[in-house]
């Protein structure tokens, strides 16, 4: 099946046409500015524009910044705060026309990790993180995903919360050298480690292609790795979502 995938995220709304059984990008991915303010309204219509731009008339997967239950947005962290409460997969409808399911967006990327990354070949837990505007967190146990994880609004033993003082954001935003700002990413995974002992942990987001010049700042026992599929994940994951959901209706309907 090919499936429109959708990454929403604070900066960036992504898109390209993904061939669900292999992973692969079908065409070149499009980035649109998310709009400011991001109220689901303009949100939507950026999503309209990347299907004309596709000239798609079947089904949407999106990954959206947000904890996300059967469509409707429950939190707001990167995005307007208008958008909770609504429900994203009927608004996206209403707009396009097409179809869409939606997710949060590092669910999304965990489920792309877990099916064609790094992650295909390992069991055990996985915890996927994605660093960018916030972070984002998705829990991978034996290759089921456990939804809606937040491990990115962590309250750290400095007071503050995970995502405001260690996203990619931050060290952009202060200037931090990747060795200041690896002491501080050690400092959240230690966080975590003794949180969930996971596995492995994922590092993904446009950051992780960085790793080397970072990681040696980590201080914990868990073996981290880069993602493979990099920030294509939330693209990817979403329409394998939009697939699993789709197929499972259409079962459900027979």
């Amino acid at each position: 099946m090919n499936v429109l995938g959708i990454d929403v995220g604070g900066s960036g709304i992504k898109a390209a046409v993904v061939n669900t059984q292999t992973g692969e990008l079908l065409t070149e991915r499009n980035r649109i500015v998310t709009p400011q303010p991001s109220t689901p309204e303009a949100i939507a219509e950026v999503i309209k524009a990347q299907v004309e731009h596709f000239q798609w008339t079947g089904i949407i997967g999106c990954g959206f910044p947000a904890v996300v239950q059967n469509g409707v947005v429950k939190t707001a962290a990167n995005i307007d705060n208008s958008n909770i409460g609504r429900n994203f997969e009927q608004l996206i409808f209403e707009t396009t026309g097409c179809h869409a399911f939606v997710i949060n967006d590092a669910d999304a990327a965990g489920i792309a990790e877990a099916r064609f990354g790094d992650a295909a070949d390992k069991n055990g837990l996985i915890l996927l993180l994605t660093i960018g505007t916030g972070i984002g967190s998705a829990l991978i146990h034996n290759g089921v995903l456990v939804s809606n994880t937040e491990f990115g609004h962590l309250i750290l033993d400095n007071g503050k919360t995970a995502e405001r003082f260690a996203a990619d954001s931050v060290r952009t935003q202060k200037n931090l050298s990747f060795e200041d700002w690896g002491k501080r990413l050690d400092k959240y995974l230690q966080t975590v480690e003794r949180l969930v002992y996971p596995d492995y942990i994922i590092l993904g987001g446009g950051i992780s292609r960085d790793l080397k010049k970072y990681s040696e700042q980590f201080t914990i026992e868990t073996p981290v790795i880069a993602a493979k599929l990099k920030n294509l994940a939330g693209i990817i994951g979403a329409a394998l979502f939009a697939e699993y959901k789709h197929t499972t209706i259409e079962k459900s309907s027979i």
